[in-house]
């Protein structure tokens, strides 16, 4: 099977805003932003198309045309709690600091850790790999749940994620073997 993340387009959200799961809307250029998208995947045949219910991802799933989006609420970005739609500069520093030096276990007041994001990602990807085994899935999402799925894929530590790049529109493609003969999944390519 073929795994086929696809990131949102930008968003129309003034920069060093924490939106997380706010329902934020995407950039007024994104037409010009999806359809780049779009003729990357243009010659691949899909056998289904996921996205986060997030409006930024069910627009960019809609405008793919590779066939009606499948709402799965596990695709959504990281919970931020009571830090989403605040300035990361308004959140107090020592607070902040704790966070990102341990984001894997720890979560913003009310929100969720990147490990409980990684493990909703986990949950889903077996699960479409028992009902797609040989297939090409689309799955529009967002950066922090491409980046946890990657490093599930590498068996890495999530305290690296921050290293992969994933931009705005950008497909990453994991491919799975027969999970039946013990296959090593593979990344073809990222942030393309």
């Amino acid at each position: 099977m073929k795994l086929f993340l696809i990131r949102h387009t930008s968003l129309q959200v003034p920069a060093g805003i924490c939106y997380g799961q706010s329902d934020v809307d995407v950039a007024s250029g994104f037409m010009d932003e999806a359809l780049p998208t779009q003729q990357k995947l243009i010659n691949t045949a899909f056998d289904a198309i996921y996205a986060s219910p997030l409006q930024r991802c069910l627009k960019l799933a809609n405008v793919l045309e590779i066939g009606e989006p499948i709402v799965d609420n596990r695709l959504m970005e990281l919970n931020f709690g009571d830090w989403e739609m605040s300035a990361w500069d308004d959140i107090p520093r020592d607070i902040f600091d704790a966070w990102a030096h341990n984001y894997a276990n720890l979560a913003p007041p009310n929100g969720e850790t990147f490990s409980q994001l990684q493990q909703r990602g986990i949950h889903f990807l077996e699960e479409i790999l028992a009902h797609y085994p040989k297939g090409n899935i689309a799955i529009v999402t967002h950066g922090g749940m491409i980046r946890a799925l990657l490093a599930h894929v590498l068996n890495m530590p999530l305290k690296g994620l921050f290293r992969f790049t994933i931009d705005y529109g950008s497909i990453t493609q994991l491919e799975f073997g027969d999970t039946k003969l013990g296959a090593v999944p593979k990344i073809n390519f990222v942030n393309l």
